[in-house]
């Protein structure tokens, strides 16, 4: 792309204030100063029409950056306040880290609303948080505050309404939440959509979701990315006709979206297909407080071996959560392998990092 067609790109400093960089993100937006980009993001300079730049390795583990233009981030935030019925003057906390679209997008309605954030993502332990309208957090970040944290609750509990995305929200965590009051909004979208465009199922004003015949789901409308900046040729594999077709696996019943798993998330194991998605749903719904992922290590026998990991002090044994999964998804699903640590790794915001899981399982084999 020639060079006259470009605007240079800046990475803020981390330590730039909340103040500073909502300026810097409001020059950007307006094209009266360079884009920006958040995260690892190595291009200098985008195509004009590029107002933010993310970058995510989304869950190949592939370094994408996603290009955003202002008419996409501006719609999916006035999209985002009008479903929840935000006023202007609403506050939102931020809970969420700047380098991820989740995070961006509190920035992005608080300008819409004509507030700034409250800065919450360094709270220290026991301080009380001030009252907000809306927040943003992951489902890890909710399952903590249901597991004893109880003044991030009563922050949660104080919101008119709490997003909940970046990775799966199970159905018992949720209800959950409910029970303790607090108005879970369930999020689903990524950076190519400028977060989350879909919310309780329902598509956000300016989206539109359809299903493949292969059952992945497909987004088009206002809210969706320019592209990769930094491949091209990735981008045009998934967007076509002005639609870009996910990974996630989903349906569509009664105008409404549930996710059901990823495409790439299945394995076979002597033979079978394992839904990790789906193993991990069924360990979500017996085993309510603790979290579980489940990943797969290459084995001679197996072809793929399905292996679980637990996180916590307190946890199934071994022997019930193989019961578990024998009696809800076959003997396929019984587990070769285990392990127990203290957290779960993720990656970005909220997704279980299954590489890390795979590499630890590994390393504790050669031990």
């Amino acid at each position: 792309m020639e060079k006259t067609s470009q605007r240079d790109l800046l990475v803020p400093a981390t330590e730039c204030s909340i103040t500073s960089l909502m300026a810097q993100l409001t020059s950007a937006l307006t094209s009266k100063g360079p884009a920006i980009g958040l995260g690892a993001v190595t291009s200098t300079h985008v195509p004009d029409r590029v107002s933010v730049v993310i970058a995510t390795s989304g869950s190949t583990g592939l370094p994408k950056e996603v290009g955003l233009s202002a008419s996409a981030l501006l719609n999916s935030a006035r999209s985002a306040n009008k479903f929840l019925g935000a006023k202007f003057g609403d506050v939102w906390s931020l809970m969420l880290p700047l380098t991820h679209i989740a995070g961006l997008n509190v920035l992005i309605r608080s300008l819409e609303l004509g507030t700034t954030p409250m800065d919450l993502r360094e709270i220290r332990k026991g301080e009380m948080y001030p009252k907000a309208n809306f927040t943003a957090i992951v489902p890890t970040q909710l399952f903590r505050a249901l597991s004893g944290d109880d003044v991030l609750l009563d922050h949660l509990r104080n919101c008119t309404a709490v997003l909940v995305g970046g990775a799966a929200l199970s159905h018992d965590v949720r209800e959950q939440a409910i029970l303790k009051s607090i108005n879970v909004v369930e999020t689903y979208g990524m950076s190519e959509t400028c977060g989350g465009c879909v919310y309780n199922g329902v598509p956000l004003d300016g989206v539109e979701v359809e299903i493949t015949k292969s059952g992945r789901i497909k987004v088009r409308g206002s809210v969706l990315a320019s592209g990769y900046i930094n491949d091209e040729e990735l981008w045009q594999i998934s967007f076509s006709d002005s639609w870009f077709t996910t990974n996630d696996l989903g349906v569509i019943s009664d105008g409404k979206v549930s996710i059901t798993g990823r495409a790439d998330d299945v394995i076979i194991s002597g033979g079978e297909n394992v839904s990790l998605a789906a193993v991990e749903r069924t360990l979500a719904s017996a085993f309510v407080h603790v979290e579980s992922a489940a990943f797969a290590l290459p084995d001679s026998e197996w072809g793929s071996a399905l292996h679980i990991a637990c996180a916590g002090a307190v946890h199934p044994s071994e022997k019930e959560i193989t019961e578990v999964l024998a009696r809800a998804h076959g003997e396929s699903a019984k587990p070769k392998g285990f392990l127990f640590l203290d957290v779960l790794p993720r990656m970005g915001i909220g997704k279980v990092d299954r590489l890390a899981l795979a590499e630890t399982a590994m390393h504790e084999r050669l031990l």
